[in-house]
């Protein structure tokens, strides 16, 4: 599928953080001459932070792709918190290189959102699932299946962004939230889909295939 894109290049999350580090960069350049190469290193990093490619989604109804960009360091059997059930668990985690953007996993209808407030352990960590703050949507497809995607914050994510809420109609890939500075992302699938990635893989939002549902999706 050639992808839908309607965002810059650059999150627009991002736009005050740049434009606050160039013009810092600026201000410093014209008092201190090379003496603000750090705060151009510093703005270079806010660029490349905030960075938001277009991605190509696979066209196989049946693919659950990766909702952030990051490595894969947990797919499990466990229990889904939110929807109370035994599910296939796909974990990314995504460290402050990594593009921040999140994307549908499935196409669906938000069937509910939830928040908790929480702490702000290293996110590579199995217990920040349970433990830091989180949002989850619960996303049903179009053939019935039930996949819960939850945004979890890391060690120095402070900000949990999500767009879409209950009712919300989701194209696979499509962009809904964004989670500044290193975070996480699980996503718990039926216990009948057929995994795809491995633990160490890197995978992108959008583009990497974690699992295929059963059925047609």
């Amino acid at each position: 599928m050639r992808p839908v894109y309607p965002h810059p290049l650059i999150a627009r999350e991002g736009w005050p953080f740049l434009a606050a580090a160039i013009a810092a960069a600026v201000l410093a350049a014209w008092l201190a001459g090379w003496w603000s190469a750090p705060l151009w290193l510093a703005a270079l990093f806010v660029l490349q932070f905030f960075r938001d490619p277009p991605r190509v989604v696979p066209e196989d109804p049946r693919a659950v792709v990766s909702a952030a960009d990051g490595r894969v360091v947990a797919v499990e059997k466990a229990r889904d918190p939110w929807l109370g059930r035994d599910a296939l668990k796909v974990s990314v985690f995504m460290n402050v290189f990594n593009v921040h953007s999140n994307r549908a996993p499935v196409e669906g209808v938000v069937k509910q959102r939830w928040y908790h407030a929480g702490r702000f352990l290293n996110a590579a960590l199995d217990k920040a699932s349970l433990e830091n703050e989180r949002n989850a949507l619960w996303l049903r497809t179009p053939g019935g299946q039930d996949v819960t995607c939850v945004q979890i914050a890391g060690l120095i994510a402070r900000r949990i962004l999500c767009y879409v809420d209950a009712g919300a109609e989701l194209k696979r890939g499509q962009r809904f939230g964004f989670i500044r500075f290193g975070s996480r992302v699980d996503h718990y699938l039926p216990l009948d889909a057929e995994v795809k990635a491995a633990i160490g893989d890197k995978v992108y939002a959008a583009e990497s295939v974690l699992a295929k549902l059963a059925g047609h999706g």
